[in-house]
């Protein structure tokens, strides 16, 4: 699932469990490693992280859908400019929130990306708050509907076990 704009960019998709064999345990049966890439205008990196049950994996295509539809409102920071996300999960490594919606039919979606999807530069003391890195990426309705495509398309190698 890439998400990108002309100074930005982040592609995210799960490449397997988190445990090659079953064991009848709900939630390590269904941990999906996530391996991301970032390009911001401050640097480059990618991280691999078990991050994203399956069951919560499945939120991110809706919520890119219902961000196209125009039915996900603006999430502005709170008075003291903290970021929450929108959706969030168990891990919360990456997170999603609509930083803003424009007439014309762009949105522009904020990906949180926190502890080991940080950007390594930012790692250790200079690590910022939970949720409070974000990236922005403005994309069209046709993008957000192409990028749900994509993630669902990468899911389905991976069902609820």
């Amino acid at each position: 699932m890439l998400l990108n704009d002309l100074s930005s960019g982040v592609d995210l998709r799960p490449v397997r469990y988190q445990f090659a064999t079953a064991s009848g345990d709900a939630f390590d049966d269904n941990w999906l490693v996530v391996e991301g890439t970032v390009a911001t205008p401050g640097g480059t990196w990618s991280f691999t992280d078990p991050c994203l049950l399956v069951d919560e994996a499945r939120e991110v295509s809706a919520w890119l859908r219902a961000v196209a539809a125009g039915t996900v409102a603006v999430t502005e920071p709170d008075a003291e400019g903290e970021l929450t996300p929108d959706t969030c999960f168990i891990e919360p490594v990456v997170a999603l929130s609509l930083a803003d919606r424009s007439e014309a039919g762009t949105a522009v979606v904020r990906v949180h990306l926190s502890l080991e999807a940080a950007p390594p530069w930012q790692q250790g003391e200079d690590m910022p708050d939970i949720y409070q890195y974000a990236v922005e990426v403005e994309v069209d309705t046709a993008a957000l509907r192409h990028a749900a495509d994509e993630w669902d398309l990468s899911l389905s190698s991976f069902p609820t076990r």
